[in-house]
């Protein structure tokens, strides 16, 4: 297995070190002899060294730097005056050591460290790379997508040409054409069958045309089949867009609620409720705690409250919280219960009859595209002139379609929905968590919460605290970039792209490599 990674241990710099040595003294006379077998860089302090192994060996290795001067500065002046336009969009780094082992030299190792090298650079703000490359492997850097860009340098066996490469000349490139293909563990964008993309290849029709009307009509009742509740409305946009509307509607209400927070998105919809001024206490428990029961039934009973707003699926920990219980709770206490269940909609099936209103999407487990966002309600909402046009579901009954919705994301949706005829899609995501939870078991994985729904697992990695960035680097994405999930140092995968059984099995078979490594 050939995978790739950022180098940080003393036995990572020991093993480029020695291949350096290899390199640039034994094979091309570039440096003088050592007795130690060694050549460390003279600004090794400074490089970041992207390498790729094979199982636990080191294949090869490339170094870039971003301090100037760069050896080419000195070489040739600023390297700015002879690059090309297209070179100086985004910061510039030099390639200084760029090197495969001899037994790995097969074309795969210096492609892998080609596209690892691009990857790397592009996401950390680097425009262009420049290279001192050797005339003796002059094509194999117009492979790898560099390009000359000034005279030749140097002397005698040590000849060397200045080329620069750009993430549009690595795309151009032979190497590009090794693709690595990725894994994805995202909770979102959800990669589609051909099936669900196929609608977005169809021709758009009007929606206010006949024809949408009815289609808009079949996917509502299917969602509210789903769901068991009376009304939904559908609007274009994001969880966040659906989670505002929902909000919006008490402000229509204007009483004092209560808001229950265990998790980032729980704590965002607090955060909504706090910009639409409405009155409300806060029951706040830490990340990955249940809510307690008896304390909301105690604070509610007080009578001083009207509505009650909380997170049912928490995506940032990977929880389902309790709601059947707390339905029967609000009920009891007229209290009107909202919540968010973007994350949990089409994850398993749950009753919404019980509910004042509660939100869904489009994307997510139901697979399609993000795009459209749901609002349920149990009550006929009326149109309200104190909130904005665009978030008033009241607009949107007696089967109104007040705006712009495009008619290829409602065709998707519908695609999709066709998953759940059987309860087969509710079966598949349920045997992936219970295969998911058997699996961390036997891997000693640590999650972070116990009550798991099968969207999305919140994964505590202390042991090796850049897992998620070298799993990246091998082709599998993690989810781990969300603002909440650096800070509590946490990573995720979901279970809701297509592919995650031959994903899964990938990654595993990685992951064992990459902890071995790391003993």
């Amino acid at each position: 297995m050939y995978w790739c990674k950022v180098a940080r241990t003393e036995k990572e710099f020991e093993a480029i070190a020695k291949l350096n040595y290899e390199t640039f003294v034994e094979e091309i006379p570039q440096h003088e002899s050592d007795p130690s077998g060694m050549r460390v860089d003279a600004f090794h302090h400074e490089n970041v060294y992207v390498i790729v192994l094979k199982d636990q060996e080191l294949a090869g290795m490339v170094a870039f730097r971003a301090i100037r001067p760069f050896s080419l500065d000195q070489k040739l002046g600023p390297v700015e005056n002879l690059l090309p336009e297209d070179a100086l969009q985004g910061q510039l780094c030099e390639v200084r050591l760029l090197a495969v082992d001899k037994k790995h030299r097969n074309g795969r190792v210096f492609y892998y460290l080609a596209r690892a090298l691009s990857d790397y650079a592009y996401e950390n703000g680097y425009g262009a790379a420049v290279i001192s490359g050797t005339v003796r492997e002059q094509k194999l850097y117009n492979q790898l997508g560099f390009e000359p860009f000034a005279e030749t340098v140097g002397t005698g066996d040590a000849l060397f040409v200045p080329m620069v490469l750009t993430r549009e000349r690595f795309d151009n490139s032979v190497a590009a054409r090794f693709k690595q293909k990725r894994y994805s563990f995202y909770p979102g964008p959800v990669t589609q069958s051909e099936n669900i993309q196929g609608a977005f290849l169809e021709k758009p029709i009007s929606h206010r045309s006949y024809e949408f009307k009815v289609m808009l009509e079949r996917v509502k009742k299917k969602l509210l089949a789903m769901s068991g509740a009376k009304h939904v409305h559908l609007l274009v946009g994001s969880g966040t867009l659906a989670n505002e509307a929902m909000i919006a509607q008490l402000k229509v209400i204007d009483e004092k609620g209560l808001v229950l927070t265990n998790g980032a998105f729980g704590e965002r919809i607090e955060k909504q409720a706090k910009r639409w001024q409405l009155a409300y206490d806060v029951q706040a428990y830490e990340w990955g705690t249940s809510f307690d029961l008896a304390l909301i039934e105690k604070q509610l009973a007080t009578g001083n409250y009207s509505w009650l707003l909380m997170t049912h699926g928490e995506t940032s920990t990977g929880m389902l919280n309790e709601l059947e219980q707390l339905v029967e709770i609000c009920k009891k206490y007229s209290v009107s219960l909202c919540t968010d269940c973007v994350s949990s909609f089409g994850a398993l099936p749950f009753q919404m009859d019980g509910v004042y209103l509660a939100t869904g999407v489009s994307g997510k487990a139901i697979g399609t595209m993000s795009g459209l966002a749901f609002v349920f309600s149990n009550t006929e909402i009326m149109m309200s002139e104190n909130i904005p046009a665009y978030l008033d579901i009241g607009l949107m009954a007696n089967h109104g379609i007040p705006f712009t919705m495009p008619t290829q994301f409602v065709h998707s949706l519908e695609n999709a929905l066709m998953a759940y005829d059987d309860g087969a899609r509710y079966d598949l995501l349920y045997s992936r968590m219970k295969f998911i939870e058997e699996e961390v078991k036997n891997h000693r994985i640590q999650l972070f919460t116990d009550s798991n729904y099968p969207m999305i697992f919140t994964w505590i990695e202390e042991e090796h605290p850049y897992l998620a960035e070298d799993a990246r680097m091998s082709g599998f994405d993690l989810h781990f970039r969300s603002d909440y999930l650096i800070e509590k140092g946490l990573l995720q995968i979901s279970c809701i792209q297509p592919d995650f059984e031959d994903a899964w099995a990938k990654f595993m078979a990685w992951f064992d490599n990459y902890r071995i490594y790391h003993v």
